[in-house]
This record gives C-alpha cells, structure tokens and sequence, in this order.
C-alpha cells in the first residue's frame, strides 16, 4: 500500500513538473509572440511614416508644379494683354505726358 502510495506521489510530483515546465514553455512562447509582434507593429509603423512622408513630399512637388504652371499662364496672360492693349497703353502715356508738359509750361508761365 506504501508503494501505490508512494508512486502516486511520484506520478503526482511528475505531473506537477511536467505543468510547470509547460506553464513556463506557454510563458516563453508568449513572450517570444509579444516581442515578435512588438517588432511587426514598429515595422509597420516605420513603413507607414516613410509612405506619409513620400506621399506628402510627392503632393509638395505636385503642389509646387501646379504653382509654377499658373504663375507661367499669368505671366502669358500678362504678356498677351499688354501687347493687346499696347496701343492703348501709349496713348495713356502719351496724354499723361502731355499733362505733366502743360502743368510744368503753365507753371513756368506763371
């Protein structure tokens, strides 16, 4: 009887080593899990910073094309309306000239 008793005890020690050792292998394979997921997010994260940062450098350069294109077409349009209006625009420089002439012979007559 001290025998059975004495070997269930022994079954009854290894059972408890064997949970322990399982419960200690389930704790490093869930660190192990932890780290490694841990690792993936700030993997993704990285990439997720240097896709912002593309995206926004590529809508600067977009932004900076648009600008200069309307800056050219206001400068075209500048052009184009001084050239249409060239003829107009001499003969207002022509009358202001003229005006300034007759104040400064109307103040030397005087």
């Amino acid at each position: 009887m001290k025998k059975i008793i004495k070997e269930v005890l022994q079954v009854e020690d290894q059972v408890k080593e064997l949970i322990n050792q399982a419960c200690s292998q389930a704790a490093e394979i869930k660190s192990s899990a932890d780290k490694d997921m841990s690792e993936k997010i700030n993997q993704a994260k990285e990439q997720t910073r240097q896709i912002y940062q593309t995206v926004i450098e590529d809508a600067k350069k977009q932004a900076e094309q648009i600008a200069n294109e309307k800056i050219k077409q206001a400068d075209m349009q500048k052009e184009n309306m001084i050239k249409r209006n060239a003829d107009k625009i001499d003969s207002l420089v022509s009358n202001i000239c003229k005006i300034i002439l007759t104040i400064e012979y109307d103040m030397n007559i005087k």
